[in-house]
């Protein structure tokens, strides 16, 4: 079993289950979004831990679909729905991001498995690619929801920590916010982990990913800086 990716499960779930508590008694959409990308987050590491004791189809796709896919968007989605202000944009936003997470359900409902040659012991990130087929639509929505969520979350970080900076307001917001930067930057580099052989950094970033990003939202929330929700 991979320990790692079964460690970051339980912060992740972790982590949803403080902002939905959050969300039950302050409300904010923002909040919503955030809880629902961290279970996102949840139940991508947790499909990839039970593929690193063996396959199944339904956990390869689920990790896919919320790790490869939706996960950086709903995070992001959160952000954009606490910071723009302008009547509207957000929701036009969140319903484009509803239609297109609803494609990619579709498209990997329909996507072909071949599970011959998988091999648990090897870190999944190296080996998806040859067991599940990815058509270009697929390819292309993943790469650009991956963008749209990490400039999303990490962008709306890097601003509030400017505007805290500039302000000389809400030191534990900006330090909460450099962590969510942080915690939004470390999975995306998760891919470099192939570069490194033997050494699963995919696993790793994804667990100090999620450890960042739940410090930073502590942080972020504490109560005697929390004056607006």
């Amino acid at each position: 079993m991979n320990l790692i990716t079964a460690l970051a499960t339980i912060v992740a779930l972790a982590f949803a289950g403080s902002v939905w508590d959050r969300y039950r008694h302050r409300k904010g959409l923002h909040l919503l979004f955030w809880g629902f990308g961290a279970l996102l987050f949840g139940v991508g590491v947790f499909a990839e831990t039970l593929l690193s004791v063996g396959f199944s189809e339904l956990a390869l796709k689920s990790w896919y679909l919320t790790g490869a896919m939706l996960t950086a968007p709903w995070l992001g989605q959160g952000t954009v729905a606490l910071l723009v202000r302008k009547p509207g944009r957000a929701a036009v936003l969140t319903a484009v991001l509803v239609a297109l997470s609803l494609l990619c359900v579709e498209l990997l409902r329909v996507a072909p498995v071949n599970p011959a040659g998988f091999d648990a012991a090897v870190p999944l990130a190296e080996q998806y690619r040859e067991i599940m087929g990815r058509n270009g639509l697929m390819i292309g929505l993943t790469i650009l929801l991956n963008i749209y969520g990490t400039l999303a979350l990490v962008g709306g970080a890097l601003y509030s920590i400017f505007i805290f900076w500039r302000k000389g307001v809400l030191r534990n917001r900006m330090l909460g916010n450099i962590f969510i930067a942080l915690g939004g930057l470390l999975p995306a580099s998760g891919g470099s982990g192939i570069l490194l052989g033997s050494f699963d950094w995919h696993s790793l970033s994804l667990l100090l990913g999620v450890i960042a990003l739940y410090i930073g939202y502590l942080w972020a929330t504490a109560p005697e800086t929390d004056k607006q929700g």
